[in-house]
């Protein structure tokens, strides 16, 4: 049987390097998203707890734990809409000229502003037709649904901010002329 060699690369041990955490994007706004998600995983917890170590579950914790995930979706997408960073596509902006992306996105932030306002008018008018209480507690089902309201008025302000970033810069995170540099050079 052949011994290793001594120079054998899956020997040597793996060397990490520290990454710098930057936590400059962030702002107070933020720490809504993480309290509820903190208290979510409490929730969880104790129904975890309770369920398969006592044998005697509490009852009022998956309906919490519940409308608390919906609080840190939506409390959540309001950050991500801050951010800029909610899904999109960008493969169409690697190949038409600078004109069509400035059409393009004004095009996107226009729709995608309205699409949250016109969530929020309906959220909006389900919380104001909703009249029950909660399974387990005694709170209104419409104070989620209020959350649910509020969470998309403030992704179509800041929608709408990104909007006016936009058309006044010109530019986007989707129209980085630095991003796309290889793949469009002689487009514009």
């Amino acid at each position: 049987m052949a011994s290793p060699s001594q120079n054998d690369p899956s020997d040597t041990p793996i060397a990490f390097e520290d990454e710098k955490i930057d936590l400059s994007d962030h702002q107070w706004d933020d720490g809504f998203v993480l309290i509820l998600f903190w208290l979510l995983a409490a929730v969880v917890f104790l129904q975890f707890f309770t369920r398969y170590v006592l044998n005697d579950s509490v009852a009022w914790t998956e309906e919490i734990a519940r409308f608390l995930l919906i609080g840190v979706t939506f409390i959540g997408s309001i950050m991500a809409t801050r951010k800029q960073s909610h899904i999109a596509v960008e493969f169409i902006y690697r190949w038409i000229p600078r004109t069509g992306r400035k059409i393009a996105q004004f095009l996107i932030d226009a729709a995608t502003t309205t699409f949250f306002a016109v969530l929020a008018i309906l959220s909006g008018q389900i919380a104001g037709r909703t009249r029950q209480l909660m399974v387990s507690i005694e709170l209104p089902k419409s104070t989620v649904y209020w959350i649910v309201a509020a969470a998309f008025v403030c992704m179509a302000l800041y929608s709408a901010w990104n909007m006016w970033v936009h058309l006044r810069d010109g530019t986007s995170k989707l129209i980085d002329p630095e991003k796309y540099a290889d793949q469009v050079r002689g487009i514009d």
